[in-house]
């Protein structure tokens, strides 16, 4: 007898409820949690209009990290998200920031029944078979992805780097993280790369997260209490956030939670699971003082 997709849907929820993913869970120290600081602002700042952020003259965002060199920036912020690439001398690093989206925009995008996860264009994304994430995240992506790609191929020779840091907040995050496949795959195998993203949903499958598990190591996505979207898309739709996660708690403590989805009540999937136990209001911060927005 057949089952419908609903009731495999539900089985593969009671399955991942009877299986746990706990791993260590560490409080992060305050040291550590200032080192994030930056990153915070980069992120925030992809919300700026490109005309802004070509300057550098976008505010409190900007002038958070002052030095910066910007090199490009685009997109239209409704068909194309906005983005910026430069240079930051005291990171000794090129940036990649993407743009999050209106979170009562993002929520219908997770969960609705018009989404799907869909494999990797071979093209863009060489050798990586059975690699799959969101239709919509990728198709987003791939919009930016190669005026990005050339943008960090001029910022990487004019300042003498190989460091490459991808940020984003929310649908910037999950674009970032596409990010983190696509431009390894584009640039010299000397550029070492570093992720920090902010209220990310989960972007793709089993095969994506465990791709991203063994080539990026340098990887730490950051939720802020009861936020709703990184428990979204459901893991029984075949969702798996990589590893790296740090989940800030009610008290402000920053956990680091090991593994992949990890279940504890001190991590996202734990402390949150359902939408029904979530708070929109987490999803913008503040991450260490910092709401994102522009």
């Amino acid at each position: 007898m057949m089952l419908s997709v609903l009731s495999l849907g539900f089985l593969s929820f009671t399955s991942a409820a009877v299986l746990p993913r706990q791993g260590p869970v560490t409080a992060v120290s305050s040291a550590q949690i200032n080192t994030f600081t930056p990153y915070t602002s980069f992120a925030s700042a992809a919300y700026c209009d490109p005309s802004k952020t070509i300057n550098w003259s976008c505010g409190a965002n900007c002038n958070a990290n002052p030095g910066f060199i910007p090199v490009a920036s685009g997109g239209d912020g409704a068909v194309t998200q906005f983005w910026y690439v430069g240079f930051d001398p005291a990171l000794n690093t090129v940036v990649v920031g993407h743009q999050g989206t209106d979170l009562a925009k993002l929520v219908p995008e997770l969960t609705d029944d018009d989404f799907f996860l869909t494999p990797l264009d071979q093209t863009m994304f060489p050798g990586t078979s059975g690699l799959e994430v969101h239709n919509g995240f990728v198709a987003t992506q791939a919009r930016s992805a190669p005026a990005v790609l050339a943008a960090t191929q001029k910022a990487l020779s004019a300042h003498g780097t190989n460091s490459v840091t991808l940020v984003g907040h929310s649908l910037g995050a999950a674009i970032s993280l596409i990010d983190a496949v696509y431009l390894p795959l584009h640039l010299p195998s000397t550029t070492t790369f570093k992720f920090v993203g902010y209220g990310m949903p989960r972007v793709g499958n089993q095969a994506f997260a465990s791709y991203l598990d063994e080539h990026f190591p340098d990887l730490t996505h950051i939720n802020n209490k009861e936020d709703v979207v990184p428990i979204l898309p459901g893991k029984f739709l075949g969702f798996v956030h990589p590893q790296g996660e740090i989940h800030i708690n009610d008290f402000g403590v920053w956990d680091a939670c090991a593994g992949e989805d990890n279940d504890s009540k001190l991590c996202s999937t734990g402390d949150v699971p359902t939408i029904f136990e979530g708070n929109t209001s987490d999803h913008d911060g503040p991450y260490n003082g910092i709401t994102m927005g522009c």
